[in-house]
């Protein structure tokens, strides 16, 4: 029998958390502990993490144990790295801390092992002494872990696809408590629910995948006044469905606020951001991006050659925890008549109170499937729309989700209905529906009810959710 939180809550003791802690190299911390809130905060602060327990782990052993003990005591369990993507519902019984897993090693032949806690920031200095790189994320603050579970798709999603389809092996404790290492021939059902089902059918503890050979690309973005958007996002469409395979981009539509760490020609007004990454040779690049450049006086120049430690200057994302909403949907297409309707409730004058609204393009090798099926279910998209907005507390969260959710009624007509697992966290039926086709559902569902017939892992619920 699983325990309702409250009562776990409520009598701690009676759950004899102590015998796990003799078990861990790592420590554990209860709720009523100074300091319990620190430990558990994620990123985004604008939610809150709430289990009886926290297990802040050393090792793979220790998450063994922590899942075998709440597999014999009713308890669930939750799983959290660098806190991105965070999910209330998701922290279960006990939350299990993997930022401590942080290994890191570089073949220079071109592949890496992780530990569950890296975050690409250390893997991408760790291989740029070989000239190597991996696919990451708009941000090289979050998890490799976290981002490739949920499919991993970044500034180079055109030109590599995505990171879960360089995946060579997975270590993952499953919900029956068994640490197995998964391989498309060692457990090859796993192979799939881990890459792009997010932590539903096991808790990854490492991870090996292939590199790619970039020491440089040319890219970065460039940044027009608000006032310019309309023409240059025009512009922008014709122009990104033409790249070849070499280029990826997005555009973003910036609220910055006049603060001294915001670039003074980007603070306390409205721009544009045009992201671009190019990987082939810089002087085409360069001469591509200068189709856009031509439409309007460009305020802030930052793209051009750069070395690939330099990664992070195309999306320029924060990186401080801040309080937020981030909803997202996935388009099929992004006519003049989208682009419009978004600039009349999120362009100057719209009175939008989103902090950005970015939308990617999509397609080249981010939509084919890879050498082996995986539960990521959006190759077809074409286009992903995400707003950010502050939520300092309740009544601002409310007013921003509610703008944000005009954003995508203007955009339904091309709204496929679903989303990427690590922009809407899979978490109930809902969310599950919006991540994944049926089959995929299906097919999770089955695995999960395999390796963790108890419902032991939180993450797990929402294939639940659906039968």
């Amino acid at each position: 029998m699983t325990l309702s939180l409250d009562a776990v809550v409520e009598a701690p003791g009676r759950i004899f958390f102590d015998a796990l802690r003799r078990r861990l190299t790592g420590s554990l911390h209860t709720h009523d502990e100074p300091g319990f809130d620190d430990i558990v905060s994620p990123w985004n602060l604008a939610v809150a993490m709430r289990p009886a327990a926290v297990v802040v782990a050393r090792t793979a052993q220790d998450v063994v144990e922590t899942v075998r003990f709440a597999g014999a005591h009713g308890l669930t369990t939750g799983v959290q790295a660098t806190g991105h993507g965070a999910e209330r519902s998701l922290a279960g019984h006990i939350l299990i801390m993997t930022k401590g897993l942080d290994e890191v090693t570089v073949h220079p032949e071109g592949w890496a092992r992780v530990g569950a806690g890296v975050k690409w920031a250390k893997l991408v200095a760790a291989a740029a002494p070989y000239g190597l790189a991996g696919v990451n994320g708009s941000t090289t603050d979050v998890s490799i872990v976290g981002y490739t579970t949920g499919g991993g798709v970044g500034p180079l999603a055109r030109t590599y696809g995505i990171n879960a389809d360089r995946v060579r092996a997975f270590e993952v404790v499953t919900g029956d408590g068994v640490f197995r290492r998964v391989t498309p021939t060692e457990y090859p059902d796993l192979y799939f629910a881990l890459r792009g089902g997010k932590g539903a059918a096991g808790i990854v503890t490492a991870l090996e995948f292939d590199l790619i050979h970039m020491p440089s690309f040319y890219g970065g973005a460039i940044y027009f006044d608000g006032a310019d958007a309309a023409a240059v996002i025009d512009r922008w469409r014709g122009w990104a469905d033409a790249l070849p395979e070499q280029g990826t981009t997005s555009f973003a539509i910036f609220q910055l606020p006049p603060l001294p760490e915001i670039p003074p020609p980007l603070a306390g007004r409205m721009t544009l951001g045009i992201r671009f990454l190019w990987t082939g040779e810089p002087s085409e690049g360069a001469r591509l991006l200068n189709q856009i450049r031509e439409v309007a006086p460009v305020i802030l120049d930052d793209a051009n050659l750069r070395p690939y430690t330099e990664i992070d200057h195309v999306h320029a994302d924060p990186v401080d925890p801040m309080p937020v909403v981030d909803p997202s949907i996935l388009l099929n297409g992004f006519p003049a008549e989208a682009a419009e309707r978004l600039l009349t409730v999120a362009g100057p004058g719209s009175g939008s109170p989103q902090v950005i609204v970015e939308v990617r393009h999509l397609g080249g090798a981010y939509a084919r499937e890879g050498a082996h099926p995986s539960a990521f279910s959006h190759r077809a998209a074409r286009f992903s729309v995400l707003t950010v907005g502050m939520a300092v507390d309740e009544t601002m969260a409310a007013g921003t989700l509610a703008h944000a959710r005009e954003v995508f009624a203007a955009l339904a007509d091309w709204d496929t209905g679903g989303v990427w697992p690590n922009f809407g966290v899979p978490h109930d039926a809902v969310s599950a529906r919006r991540s994944y086709d049926e089959p995929t559902l299906a097919r999770l569902r089955e695995i999960v009810d395999t390796y963790d017939p108890e419902g032991v892992l939180q993450a797990g619920a929402y294939t639940r959710a659906v039968a």
